[in-house]
C-alpha cells in the first residue's frame, strides 16, 4: 500500500439487523453477532441508535456490546435525562446526541444547536463527566457548528442526509458545498469532524475526498447490501472505498 494512504474511519450501524429480530419479536438475527463480523471485515467501530420507541436497539443489546466488542462503541440517543443517565451507566466510548421523533422512520434532520445550547450543554457535561465522548449531529448550517462550541462537546457529525437524497447533479453539488464548508469551519473550531446518513457504495467517495472528515457512520446501506452478499463481503466493499 502507498505509505501515504489514509483511510477514512468506518463505524457500522447495525440497527437494522435489530430491525429484523424485532419484526418477529425473536432472538434473531443478532445484531451483537452481526457488530463482531463488522468488525472482524474491518470496521473501526459500532454503531447503534437507543431509540426512545426501542423499535430494534435494545438496552440488553448495548450491554452486550460493550462487553464484547474490540473497537469502539457509538451509541446515538436523544439528550434527555433518563436516556442520559442509562447510557452513562454503560459508558460506550462515544455519544451521538440526535433529535429523535417518534413518527420518524429515520432521523430526519440534525439537531437545532442554536435554539437548545443550555440543554444540550447539561446533557454534554454530564456524559463527558462519565468519561464518554459526546458528538452533535448536526446539519451542515454555519449558524449550527458555530452554536456547538457552546455546548462543550469537542466532535461533531455533520448531516449527509440531503446530499443522500438529492435528485439532481446540480442539487448534490450544492449540498456537498455545504458539507465541505460546515466541515472546514468545524475543523477551524478545533472539533473532530465525522459525518453520516444516506451514504451508500455510490456516493460515498465524494464526501470521503472531504480532508476534514476522518469517520463516517454507515448501517442501512451496508446492511441491505448484506442481504445479497454476506456481512462480511458489505463491510469489506464499503472500507475499500474509505480509502482519501
Amino acid at each position: 500500500m502507498n505509505p501515504e494512504t489514509k483511510f477514512v474511519k468506518l463505524g457500522v450501524n447495525v440497527d437494522h439487523i435489530a430491525t429484523v429480530r424485532e419484526a418477529r419479536k425473536t432472538n434473531e438475527p443478532d445484531p451483537v453477532s452481526a457488530a463482531l463480523i463488522s468488525e472482524i471485515a474491518g470496521a473501526d467501530g459500532i454503531t447503534v441508535h437507543l431509540r426512545g420507541d426501542r423499535r430494534h436497539i435494545q438496552e440488553r443489546d448495548v450491554r452486550l456490546l460493550r462487553e464484547v466488542i474490540k473497537t469502539r462503541l457509538n451509541v446515538e440517543m436523544a439528550a434527555n435525562a433518563e436516556t442520559i443517565k442509562l447510557i452513562t451507566t454503560i459508558k460506550p466510548d462515544t455519544a451521538t446526541l440526535v433529535p429523535e421523533r417518534r413518527e420518524e422512520i429515520t432521523t430526519e434532520g440534525g439537531l437545532d444547536v442554536a435554539l437548545n445550547a443550555s440543554i444540550l450543554s447539561r446533557g454534554v457535561a454530564s456524559l463527558q463527566d462519565s468519561g464518554i465522548s459526546v458528538s452533535l449531529f448536526v446539519d451542515p448550517d454555519l449558524d449550527q457548528i458555530k452554536a456547538c462550541q457552546k455546548t462543550g462537546a469537542r466532535k461533531i457529525e455533520i448531516n449527509t442526509g440531503k446530499f443522500a437524497d438529492s435528485k439532481t447533479d446540480e442539487l448534490q453539488e450544492l449540498e456537498l458545498e455545504k458539507i465541505r464548508n460546515a466541515a472546514q469551519l468545524a475543523k477551524r473550531f478545533g472539533f473532530q469532524v465525522l459525518a453520516g446518513h444516506g451514504l451508500n457504495y455510490r456516493n460515498v467517495s465524494r464526501i470521503v475526498a472531504i480532508d476534514e472528515i476522518v469517520e463516517l457512520n454507515i448501517g442501512h446501506n451496508i446492511i441491505a447490501r448484506a442481504t445479497l452478499v454476506g456481512l462480511d463481503r458489505a463491510v469489506r466493499e464499503m472500507k475499500a472505498l474509505l480509502r482519501k
